[in-house]
């Protein structure tokens, strides 16, 4: 019997929660294991997808974790790797996930506007220069291992510490560069956003809606994903809802539902996603 007042899918998280408000790793994949299949940022992310806020106790208590972690006071277990400056992709990391939860975090507020310094000029011209990047993110982030290479931009971690940093101008162009990246968002989707689905009802779909999702803080975002809204409300059924099919049944984004034994259960939890996400769009019943 589930004693605890969350769903069977957000219990089952909870339930390998570490006493100090982790998972363990936070980001490498080193796990999953038996008895830990989930690192810090999987479960956070599932979590978040099924609804659980800063007020609700177990995300109250990664908070502080990640906190903790962002002024210093504690490390994740991760690898520390030396492709990359980690104290910097660590900060980048830890912010990004707080401001999910809490975003006017004043430490990770500090990290994003770092970022957004960074990013800003490096859009200056019209588009995307990536010497002007490099140049700003030396003045912010120092090489520690030689051959060391840059945080990307057009990834999970970017597009969303950035939201409600860039000025309008900025923001327009940096959506531009993240819907024409010929590889998507990094951690999230693999196929350039400007690019619809060929199938509404396939796997690769979930994914898209993610890339979406992600962009979808954004002031700009209903304007320039009006493509895809139009593709998604085109695949209304006559009911004026929507059906994913159960390849999207993934672990991360769905189920939302306890089970999706009965049709009508995916049907229903497919439906609620896709509206969040036009709401978020500007796009009303």
């Amino acid at each position: 019997m589930n004693n605890t007042p969350y769903g069977r899918w957000a219990s089952q998280i909870i339930g390998f929660q570490h006493e100090d408000g982790s998972w363990g790793c936070f980001h490498s994949l080193s796990q999953p294991t038996k008895a830990q299949p989930y690192t810090t940022e999987q479960a956070l992310r599932r979590l978040y997808i099924l609804g659980l806020t800063k007020d609700d106790e177990p995300i109250a208590r990664a908070l502080k974790y990640m906190r903790d972690c962002l002024a210093g006071n504690r490390h994740p277990p991760d690898r520390r790797e030396k492709v990359l400056n980690w104290d910097a992709f660590e900060a980048h990391m830890m912010s990004t996930w707080i401001r999910r939860f809490e975003p006017d975090d004043p430490a990770a507020l500090d990290v994003a506007r770092m970022w957004a310094d960074i990013v800003t000029p490096s859009f200056r011209s019209g588009i995307f220069d990536e010497a002007v990047y490099a140049y700003e993110y030396r003045k912010c982030i120092p090489e520690l291992n030689k051959g060391e290479r840059l945080i990307s931009l057009p990834q999970f971690y970017m597009v969303n510490l950035l939201k409600d940093m860039l000025d309008m101008e900025t923001e327009s162009r940096f959506i531009d560069f993240i819907i024409n990246n010929a590889g998507g968002i990094y951690y999230v989707y693999n196929n350039k956003i400007a690019d619809l689905p060929v199938d509404f009802t396939a796997k690769l779909t979930t994914f898209y809606l993610s890339a979406l999702e992600q962009l979808a803080g954004y002031r700009l975002a209903g304007d320039k994903l009006g493509y895809a809204v139009q593709w998604i409300l085109d695949n209304r059924d006559e009911n004026g809802e929507w059906d994913l099919g159960i390849q999207a049944k993934d672990g991360a984004n769905f189920p939302l539902s306890d089970s999706w034994r009965k049709p009508e259960d995916r049907k229903r939890d497919c439906t609620l996603r896709i509206m969040k996400l036009l709401n978020k769009l500007g796009v009303g019943d």
